[in-house]
């Protein structure tokens, strides 16, 4: 046994360890006991795939999160999550962005078109058509931000040829390496655009 003169590392880090508790418990009971719901969110109202969407955020809170998480959208994909992979591309008033990478409070009163918003009921858009029938994704993680892309990459009139359609579609990867098929959809979606 340790005198108190001469205290061991074990008694010291029991010491500490008590103190700890002491200070951290009344915090926890403080924080929970604030309404968490209302306080420090943002409204926000997106037109999401022609439908008006108003919902209360954290400002920290990214258009992905929202999409996924408080809407059911799930086509965007949470990849990297870093913007590096493109699998959450969606159109914001009419652009490309990655949505991982755009805090939804930022795009208030936007107008966002995600992959579940290119059909018109039954009949496909003419990009999804194209993936489907060049065989352009295989796993079909990366498929639905492929997609986005290529709409806009076709919008955009960046598909005068195969390298400038890999090069405007460069900004999305995808994993299984089906590059030539969908550069070839790209290509056959753009040929009713001309």
């Amino acid at each position: 046994m340790a005198d108190q003169d001469n205290p061991t590392r074990r008694s010291v880090l029991k010491a500490t360890g008590v103190a700890a508790v002491g200070v951290a418990v009344p915090t926890q009971v403080a924080t929970a006991s604030q309404p968490a719901e209302a306080e420090g969110t943002v409204q926000v109202s997106l037109k999401i795939n022609g439908v008006t969407h108003t919902q209360a955020v954290e400002p920290r809170v990214t258009l992905l999160n929202l999409l996924r998480e408080q809407l059911g959208l799930t086509g965007a994909k949470k990849g990297c999550d870093r913007g590096e992979c493109g699998a959450c591309t969606v159109l914001i008033d009419g652009q490309r962005m990655k949505s991982c990478l755009t805090l939804a409070a930022m795009r208030d009163g936007a107008e966002v078109t995600t992959v579940e918003g290119l059909a018109r009921g039954d009949r496909l858009h003419p990009v999804q058509d194209a993936f489907i029938r060049h065989d352009a994704f295989q796993c079909g993680f990366c498929t639905s931000g492929q997609i986005m892309s290529a709409v806009a990459c076709i919008n955009e009139g960046h598909t005068k040829s195969d390298d400038e359609i890999k090069d405007w579609m460069s900004g999305n990867l995808c994993r299984c390496g089906c590059y030539p098929n969908i550069v070839a959809a790209v290509r056959d979606a753009a040929k009713d655009r001309r």
